[in-house]
């Protein structure tokens, strides 16, 4: 089975502020163990569903090569493709929540296919696109709130 995980983020624990829009706003190091071997692709997307407006996009990225165990901190892997989150940039955009604890979920997906997306594409785009395709996932939970 398909794992997520994180030296930086103990599962269900708050996120430290290196990785939010209080810190750098780099995104955090990240583990992926347990890959199908039937997988072509993997997807990551990192969103908050508490957001006062509904479920808020930090990070999309596809076609990261199935054979990627390890994301660094501050980096996207070679040949990986960036959507635009919903700050409206193609990168990964930190924990900035306006107000009480939210949480942040770092999801990994395994495909059986590689995607036809452009960097252009939008977290409803990808969903569209993953329908029918995923064989595996998981994810991390962290927590974040900026009046701690």
């Amino acid at each position: 089975m398909i794992k997520i995980s994180s030296l930086a983020i103990a599962k269900g624990e708050r996120i430290p502020a290196k990785y939010t829009c209080d810190g750098d706003n780099v995104n955090p190091p990240l583990e992926i163990s347990g890959v199908p071997a039937t997988a072509q692709s993997l997807v990551l997307t990192v969103d908050d569903p508490d957001a006062p407006a509904g479920i808020w996009n930090h990070w999309l990225m596809w076609n990261i090569d199935s054979q990627t165990t390890h994301i660094a901190e501050d980096s996207v892997p070679g040949g990986a493709v960036v959507g635009v989150n919903d700050f409206g940039t193609n990168n990964y955009g930190g924990p900035c929540p306006p107000s009480g604890t939210h949480r942040y979920f770092f999801k990994i997906f395994a495909l059986d296919t590689i995607l036809n997306l452009p960097s252009s594409c939008k977290r409803g785009d990808l969903d569209a696109a993953l329908s029918g395709h995923i064989i595996d996932k998981s994810e991390l939970m962290g927590k974040y709130s900026r009046s701690d």
